[in-house]
């Protein structure tokens, strides 16, 4: 590695001998271009006046090749002139730095602290505090940020010197499964200096981290701000704001500061249907060949972990009078147990009558409504009719379908029995079951974290801080979707949709936290304002309402359900 050496008064001298020089020269081109550039022939001649020519010529491209040598000159006469200065400045800058390090060792070695000098800042996401100013002169040091993932905490802002501010505190670590990290303190003044800042509360899923104090003021200085609280995370509490700083002798304290916003609440859940066993299904009804045929009984309704029974079967009747002959009615399904559904109605009997009587085909018995989170059963089938004799024929209609339980779907209607013989009659397809109204689950917002308090003013003369606001209240959660509407059965004339169940209510927005109290004041002085509350949250958004149901043949399909209703909105937080 080469080394240089340069004397920057030698340097400089050197560019201003270069300097003269080339004015020297400059002069005595300019003197020799008259001359030179405009020579006279001898005589008249053509051979005289191509020799002045050539001469005049060389005399000009000597002028240009000067001005160009002129230029290059004035560039190297600056570049050198640049250079010591920059070599000066460097000297002066050097010598600055060791005369400084001269003053600082005696009082690093005695004291671990230089005179004259700003702390060092703590290292990120380690939590380190900053370092102190110089005794006479600094600032302190800004602490370093806590350690992520662990909810460390910030470290503490240095301690300034006699002239100078305190550091800021660190900001507190987040945290993924727990409590943030809280922010550091902001370091003191000395004399003459204001505190630092606290530093902002880190994130937490349980509770978000408090903000940092806001450090004292010097003897003539302003209190720190305190840090603001952490804002909560889904299901935790916000991190209030940190205190203000003091004032020393003559100073405002420092403002609290603010709340952390609260979390917002969950989003309404509906439950789902679960699996298990089924309640036992209905007597299917007797068959009958010379009359009516018998109903079939009811499902059993479902316990806890039941489906709901199927309904019973409606029995054949038959006959060959010339009185009617019907088909028994389905057996309705039975109620499905909490998380399972309901029971599908039973088919109606079928109705046969090879006299000149009339015959009719059983209905289909309605389907059982579902438990919370399940659907409800199908309505059964209509039963068929047939007449031989020329008599009419008339088809069961189809039940309705059963209700859906919380946030699930109705059960589809049944379709009508078919008609066969002489003047005939489909059955009416059944009607879908509504669905359920969604789950008002919707879980409310967090509430604000309060503000900080304001610090004192100073001893003689200062207003005190102002309190910090409180935290906004989190907004309510979206309540649960309604179930859809059942679909009609088909038919002569098909059954109407099931209505879509309504929404569920959105959840309540948080309250706003308190705001903080109002720094005292000097003996001089006005005492601090106290913090607004924070603003209640807004109220969560209403769910919104199942489909409707898809209609059978002529028949109307179902509404959608209503959307559910605004959550209240959260109360604001106390004044300081």
């Amino acid at each position: 590695m080469s080394f240089v050496i340069a004397v920057p008064e030698a340097l400089l001298s050197a560019a201003s001998d270069m300097a003269g020089i080339g004015s020297v020269l400059s002069a005595a081109n300019a003197a020799a271009a008259g001359p030179t550039t405009a020579l006279l022939a001898a005589a008249e001649d053509e051979v005289s006046a191509a020799i002045a020519a050539v001469f005049g010529s060389h005399a000009q491209e000597y002028q240009a090749l000067s001005a160009r040598a002129a230029a290059f000159h004035q560039q190297f006469v600056q570049a050198v002139t640049s250079g010591a200065r920059l070599y000066a400045s460097a000297e002066a800058t050097n010598a600055e730095q060791q005369l400084l390090g001269m003053i600082n060792a005696p009082a690093q070695t005695l004291l671990g602290r230089p005179l004259i000098g700003n702390g060092a800042d703590g290292a990120p996401g380690t939590g380190q505090a900053g370092g102190a100013g110089g005794l006479l002169w600094g600032n302190g040091g800004n602490g370093g940020s806590g350690v992520a993932g662990v909810g460390g905490a910030g470290g503490n802002g240095g301690a300034a010197g006699l002239f100078g501010r305190g550091g800021n505190g660190g900001a507190g670590g987040t945290n993924a499964s727990g409590a943030g990290g809280v922010g550091g303190a902001g370091g003191a003044g000395w004399l003459f200096g204001d505190g630092g800042a606290g530093g902002a509360g880190g994130l937490g899923t349980t509770i978000s981290g408090t903000g940092g104090a806001g450090g004292n003021g010097g003897v003539f200085g302003n209190g720190g701000v305190g840090g603001a609280g952490g804002a909560a995370l889904s299901g935790g509490f916000a991190g209030n704001g940190g205190v203000g700083g003091n004032a020393g002798l003559i100073g405002t304290g420092g403002d609290g500061g603010v709340g952390g916003v609260g979390a917002t609440g969950t989003n309404g859940v509906n439950p789902s249907q679960q699996p298990g066993g089924t309640a036992a299904p209905g007597t299917p009804g007797t068959n009958n060949g010379a009359g009516s045929g018998g109903a079939g009984l009811p499902g059993s309704p479902g316990a806890v972990t039941q489906a709901g029974g199927a309904g019973g079967a409606g029995g054949s009747g038959a006959d060959s009078s010339a009185g009617p002959v019907t088909g028994g009615n389905g057996g309705n399904g039975g109620d499905g147990g909490d998380f399972r559904p309901g029971g599908k109605g039973g088919a109606g009997g079928g109705g046969t009558n090879t006299g000149t009587g009339s015959a009719n085909g059983g209905n289909g018995g309605d389907g059982g409504d579902g438990g919370a989170g399940a659907s409800g059963g199908n309505g059964g089938d209509g039963g068929p009719a047939t007449t031989l004799g020329g008599g009419t024929a008339v088809g069961g209609n189809g039940g309705a379908g059963g209700r859906g339980g919380t946030g699930a779907a109705g059960g589809n209607g049944g379709n009508g029995g078919g008609a066969a013989g002489g003047t005939t009659f489909g059955g009416s397809g059944g009607d879908g079951g509504p669905g359920g109204a969604g789950a008002n689950t919707a879980g409310s917002g967090g509430v604000g974290g309060a503000g900080g308090a304001g610090g004192r003013g100073g001893l003689l003369f200062g207003d005190g801080g102002n309190g910090g606001a409180g935290g906004v209240g989190g907004v309510g959660g979206i309540g649960a979707e309604g179930g859809d509407g059942g679909d009609g059965g088909t038919g002569r004339v098909g059954g109407d949709g099931g209505n879509g169940g309504a929404g569920g209510a959105g959840g309540t927005g948080g309250n706003g936290g308190a705001g903080g109290a109002g720094g005292a004041a000097g003996m001089f002085g006005d005492a601090g304002v106290q913090g607004a509350g924070g603003a209640g949250g807004h109220g969560g958004a209403g769910g919104t309402g199942g489909a409707g149901g898809a209609a059978g043949f002529g028949a109307t399909s179902g509404n959608p359900g209503d959307p559910g209703g605004l959550g209240a909105a959260g109360a604001d937080g106390q004044p300081g």
